[in-house]
This record gives C-alpha cells, sequence and structure tokens, in this order.
C-alpha cells in the first residue's frame, strides 16, 4: 500500500540509542507532518471499522486503551474517531483513584502499569494501541488490565513491529501493526 511505504520513509532509525546495540525507530517525524499523521490515524481508523469492527462481536468499538506514553498520542484521535471512550494506561502511582496493577518484565528488570478500576465496564469491547510492539510485555499487560476490569480486547495495534521478537505471541487477542521491521 502506498500509504505504507509513505509513512516508512518518514520513521528515522537511530543506530546506538538509547545505549549501545539498539537500533531507536523514532515515529516523531510522523507527527511533525500533518498529512503523515493524519495518513496514520486514517489507516488505523480504516483497518478497525474494515477489518477489526466486523469480526467483533459487539460489532463496534467501546474503549480505546493507549499505552504510557507514545499510546496517548494516538489513542485520543482514534477513539474520538470511532465514537470510543479513550483510557490511558499509566506506569504505577500516575493516576489519581483507585487503579487494578499488572506487572510486565523489561528488558531491565520488571515495571508495573495501572489503569482506574472503573475505565472499562465488564463486556466492553477494547482495541489497546501503542507506538512499537517488540517482546509484547508491556501490551500483554495492558491487556491484563482491561481483563482484570471484564472488557474484552478484540485487537492491539502497533505503527511498528520488531518482527524477529515475535511479542504477538504473548498476547491474548490478534495484533495489527502498519509496519513490520526485520532487524
Amino acid at each position: 500500500m502506498a500509504d505504507i511505504e509513505y509513512l516508512k520513509s518518514i520513521i528515522r532509525l537511530h543506530p546506538d540509542f538509547p545505549k549501545k546495540g539498539i537500533s531507536f525507530l523514532d515515529i516523531f517525524p510522523i507527527l511533525r507532518d500533518p498529512i503523515a499523521f493524519e495518513t496514520l490515524i486514517t489507516h488505523f481508523v480504516h483497518h478497525i471499522t474494515s477489518q477489526t469492527i466486523p469480526k467483533s462481536l459487539r460489532k463496534k468499538v467501546d474503549v480505546v486503551v493507549g499505552l504510557d506514553a507514545r499510546g496517548f498520542l494516538l489513542g485520543p484521535i482514534i477513539a474520538l474517531r470511532l465514537g470510543a471512550s479513550f483510557v490511558p494506561v499509566r506506569k504505577r502511582g500516575k493516576l489519581p483513584g483507585e487503579c487494578v496493577s499488572a506487572n510486565y518484565e523489561k528488558e531491565y528488570g520488571t515495571d508495573t502499569f495501572e489503569m482506574q478500576s472503573d475505565a472499562i465496564l465488564p463486556g466492553q469491547s477494547v482495541v489497546i494501541v501503542d507506538d512499537l510492539i517488540a517482546t509484547g510485555g508491556s501490551a500483554k499487560a495492558a491487556g491484563e488490565l482491561v481483563k482484570k476490569l471484564g472488557g474484552v480486547t478484540v485487537e492491539y495495534l502497533f505503527i511498528i513491529e520488531i518482527m524477529f521478537l515475535k511479542g504477538y505471541q504473548s498476547l491474548d487477542a490478534p495484533a495489527y501493526s502498519v509496519i513490520q521491521h526485520l532487524d
């Protein structure tokens, strides 16, 4: 698809960032370009309305969950376009009120995500969005939070998938990525 190739051409690769041996895929050039950003959001919304929703039991998306922090840049816009609510998943201690939590493994230890306890109602259809999937740990934790509140994750959405890490294998619902990165 032309839109995918267009978006690929805008993403920047930064070798040895944030540390030696890591290649950082930078999505911020997309966000700085209004046409590219609109292309990305439209691509996601088209995918959800033409692929995800028709396959879902409820035939709609009630909630879009965005992961801390880049999921916050995409999730609210996608939610607005779908007529769904937006729910943030944050690191421990960043949300007020009663929260549910889930731990996940990072490259250098364990971290915890939280979601407000009243953010999702039982049975609601949920899409989870983030910029990138590598090992899948943070996305899996977000899915666990949705499940704890009785929601049903119908799909995970990512701008980029790091294919060799096979992060999708740890998720409890189908996943879609706009760009598949081989390295």
